[in-house]
C-alpha cells in the first residue's frame, strides 16, 4: 500500500509500505479522509517534543485525524465491526498502569499515539491498524470530510466539559484555528455566549459566521468579562494573558502547547481563586463530539480550506501548511483520490 513517510526533518515522500496485518483484538481500516494539523507540521520540522524524550523518532508515518471503513480484523474482534464506518482514539494506552485503570489512557507513560508517538503508523496511508477498543462507530450518512473532524472535535468538547460551561456564561476562546473554532461551536452547543480572540481578520470573520458574539485582537480583549477562557493558540505569551483576563473564580483551559516555556504568575491564580486545567487529547470527548457533528451542532465544513491527494502532502508540508482567504483552517487528504 501507499503511505506518507517522513524520513527526516523537512523530508517526506509517498512510498510503498507493507499492508498492515491485524493481530488479536485489532482491525484494519481503509482510510477515507484524514486531516493535517499543527502537530503534523511539528513532526515534519522535527520540533515535536516527543523527539527529545525518545518516544518518537524518524522515519515516522503521520495522520491522527481520520475516518474510514473496517476491512479486516484479527482474532477476538466482534464481527459486527466488519464494514463499519469508523473513526478512532489517537491515544492507545498500555491498559494496565494506574492511569489506564482509571480511564486516563491519554497520559499513560507507555502509550502510543497513532501517527505521532511510540511507532504506531498513522492514517495518511491507504490502510490503518487500530485496536478494537479505540474504535468509534460513525453514522452511516455522515459525510467523510465532516467525520474526519471527530478527533479534534473531541478535544474541543472535552475542553468545554472540564470547564463546566453552562448556558448564558461568557466564554472567550483565544485562537481561531481549527481547535479554537471547534471550541466556539462546542461551547455554543451548551448555550454559552462565546467571544474569540485572534490576529487574522479572515479567521475572525469566520468565527463570527460560526456564531461568535464578539471578536477581538489580543490588545483589545477585555479583562474580567469571561468566566471561562480557553487558550487554543500554542503561543508562549497567551497562558499568562488568559489568567489576567479571566474573571475571579473562573476557569482557564489550556489546549495549545507552546514551543517555549510559558511563564505565568501563580499569585494571579491564587488571589483570583482560579482553576487552570490542561487538556491533552480528546479521548474522553470523542463520543460526544461525534453526536454533536451528526446533530449539526458542530459544523466542520466551513473550516475546510482544501481537499488534496496523498501525493500532494509532501509539497503541502514544505509550504508549512496553507492559509485560506475564507478563514478556513483545515486541509484534508482524500485517500481515495488517485
Amino acid at each position: 500500500m501507499r503511505s506518507l513517510v517522513i524520513t527526516a526533518p523537512f523530508r517526506a515522500e509517498v512510498a510503498e509500505v507493507p499492508d498492515p496485518v491485524p493481530g488479536e483484538g485489532q482491525v484494519v481500516v481503509e482510510v477515507s479522509h484524514a486531516g493535517v494539523c499543527g502537530t503534523d507540521l511539528e513532526i515534519f520540522s522535527g520540533q515535536l517534543p516527543y523527539f527529545a524524550d525518545g518516544t518518537a523518532s524518524f522515519p515516522i508515518r503521520i495522520g491522527h485525524e481520520w475516518c474510514g471503513h473496517v476491512v479486516d480484523a484479527g482474532s477476538g474482534v466482534n464481527p459486527d465491526w466488519h464494514g463499519a464506518f469508523v473513526t478512532g482514539d489517537t491515544q492507545i494506552g498500555c491498559g494496565t498502569c494506574r492511569h489506564c485503570r482509571r480511564g486516563q489512557h491519554n497520559i499513560c507513560a507507555d502509550r502510543c499515539e497513532i501517527g505521532i508517538r511510540g511507532g504506531w503508523h498513522g492514517a495518511l496511508a491507504d490502510r490503518l491498524l487500530v485496536p478494537e477498543p479505540a474504535l468509534f462507530r460513525l453514522p452511516a450518512g455522515l459525510p467523510p470530510p465532516a467525520a474526519a473532524f471527530a478527533e479534534p472535535s473531541g478535544t474541543a468538547v472535552r475542553a468545554v466539559a472540564v470547564a463546566d460551561v453552562e448556558a448564558g456564561q461568557r466564554v472567550c476562546v483565544w485562537g481561531p484555528g481549527t481547535i479554537g473554532l471547534l471550541v466556539l461551536q462546542a461551547a455554543r452547543a451548551r448555550g454559552a455566549i462565546v467571544d474569540v480572540v485572534g490576529t487574522r481578520p479572515e479567521q475572525l470573520d469566520l468565527a463570527r459566521r460560526l456564531g461568535a458574539h464578539r471578536t477581538y485582537t489580543p490588545d483589545t480583549a477585555p479583562d474580567g468579562e469571561h468566566l471561562v477562557v480557553v487558550d487554543a493558540t500554542g503561543a508562549a505569551g497567551v497562558p499568562a494573558r488568559t489568567i489576567t483576563q479571566v474573571d475571579a473564580g473562573g476557569v482557564v483551559v489550556l489546549i495549545g502547547v507552546p514551543g517555549s516555556a510559558a511563564l505565568s504568575d501563580a499569585r494571579d491564580v491564587v488571589l483570583k481563586d482560579l482553576r487552570v486545567i490542561g487538556i491533552l487529547a480528546g479521548s474522553a470527548g470523542l463520543g460526544s463530539a461525534i453526536d454533536l457533528i451528526a446533530g449539526g451542532e458542530i459544523t466542520p465544513e466551513p473550516l475546510i480550506g482544501e481537499v488534496i491527494r496523498l501525493d500532494d502532502v509532501p509539497r503541502y508540508l514544505l509550504d508549512k501548511g496553507a492559509t485560506y482567504p475564507s478563514g478556513a483552517t483545515k486541509t484534508l487528504v482524500n485517500l481515495r483520490l488517485g
